[in-house]
């Protein structure tokens, strides 16, 4: 099977189609949706789907441009969140994003070590957002990691994925020395992406997640239309090629590697 590990289902996008955007998934073989959250209202809504959907699960967290909504009781509300739920397999969006300047650096800086803190408690995965700012989030996220190593933390072994990994082939390689996946999505599949194919062409299948970070970022040839969690086979076949492979062994090493981070199934 097919597995998105970030698809924005519980945006307004998704509003008018979610069910029939679901069952176009099933078609494809897509058996596995991660919903990542970016606020509360957002987290909310990701559990609810997730709830009521056997392929879908919930990732929840502040995403750095919401950053300004952190607080303690914020962390408080996301405690709670994953006591009521068993569909939540993840702490995401989280990260450092200094593209926009929606939330000071260091706002955001706050906001994510105490969400990476969260991860430890509760044993979670991260789901890392980066934008322009991968110095600074490598800094925090191998600290991290190397903090759950000295403990003998579980967690160790599979920190989280580094969403739409933005680096290059030898940041990449540092990440995954500290365990981490990288996410991978329709940009690989753009004719203008000749460096990032060159990079996925390079990196292990064993440290590689599909995703669509839907709605946005449609592989081709659906570039500029929203993006949906029926078009991960496209993603997969790109990887396929450039690694020449078979798309089903993409298909299933990639499954494997999100089963090894989420446990769909406990």
């Amino acid at each position: 099977m097919f597995t998105d590990t970030h698809c924005h289902l519980n945006y307004h996008s998704f509003d008018n189609d979610l069910t029939e955007a679901i069952t176009r998934a099933t078609a494809q073989n897509v058996r596995r949706v991660m919903i990542p959250g970016i606020d509360l209202a957002a987290c909310r809504k990701a559990i609810q789907i997730a709830e009521t959907c056997d392929t879908c699960y919930a990732a929840i967290g502040i995403h750095p441009n919401d950053a300004d909504q952190w607080n303690t009781d914020t962390i408080e509300t996301l405690k709670n969140f994953a006591t009521q739920s068993n569909k939540i397999r993840a702490i995401g969006e989280i990260g450092l994003d200094y593209y926009r300047d929606h939330v000071a650096p260091q706002q955001q800086k706050e906001a994510f070590a105490s969400q990476l803190q969260l991860a430890t408690d509760l044993g979670l995965p991260v789901i890392v957002h980066i934008r322009e700012s991968i110095a600074d989030t490598f800094d925090m996220i191998i600290q991290w990691q190397k903090q759950l190593e000295k403990n003998n933390h579980p967690q160790a072994l599979t920190p989280g994925i580094l969403h739409a990994f933005p680096g290059s082939l030898e940041e990449a390689e540092i990440a995954i020395e500290h365990h981490f996946l990288i996410g991978v999505g329709g940009p690989v599949t753009f004719k203008n992406a000749k460096n990032r194919q060159e990079i996925v062409a390079d990196l292990p299948l064993e440290s590689i997640v599909t995703e669509t970070d839907a709605p946005f970022l449609a592989p081709h040839p659906h570039r500029g239309q929203r993006n949906e969690p029926a078009y991960i086979p496209l993603v997969a076949a790109k990887i396929a090629e450039l690694k020449q492979l078979p798309v089903e062994f993409v298909e299933k090493q990639t499954a494997q590697n999100a089963e090894r981070l989420f446990h769909w199934d406990d």
